[in-house]
């Protein structure tokens, strides 16, 4: 017994003068940079009630109180359409944007809805976003869809 206490004491002390390198090296998740606070809202829904009661309140009180540094919506599909005729959706849009929300939209949608010009009218950026939202999964920042 006594040769086991003294083992464990010698290798204690040589562990204390002469610690392993891990121990003395920041983690390596420690030194990985975060993705950046960035939140996209994929925005795909036609329906006003989703619009005002889902996407627009999480996207607007999220950048007002600070939940995200950076917020970006991205118009997809019936939410296109939307957009494009419905103006209590564009005094929104224009209210979000404001306050500093990135407006984007999917340029291939927009198309064949026929509303990319309107878009743009209303201050969106329309491009294509399929590599766009794939990037963006890829590089661990945070998706949001409605």
């Amino acid at each position: 017994m006594l040769p086991l206490v003294l083992f464990c004491l010698s290798l204690v002390t040589l562990m204390a003068t002469n610690p392993p390198k891990t121990m003395n090296e920041p983690r390596q998740e420690m030194n990985e940079e975060k993705p950046a606070d960035q939140l996209l809202i994929v925005w795909t829904s036609g329906d006003p009630d989703v619009a005002h009661k889902m996407v627009f309140m999480y996207a607007f009180n999220a950048k007002k109180n600070g939940w995200w540094e950076n917020i970006s919506l991205l118009v997809w599909g019936p939410s296109a359409k939307l957009s494009s005729e419905d103006k209590n959706i564009q005094a929104t849009l224009k209210k979000m944007k404001d306050q500093g929300v990135e407006l984007l939209a999917c340029k291939g949608c927009a198309d064949q809805y026929g509303v990319s010009s309107k878009l743009e009218e209303l201050g969106i950026d329309v491009k294509y976003t399929g590599t766009y939202l794939t990037d963006f999964i890829k590089s661990g920042k945070k998706v949001i869809t409605f």
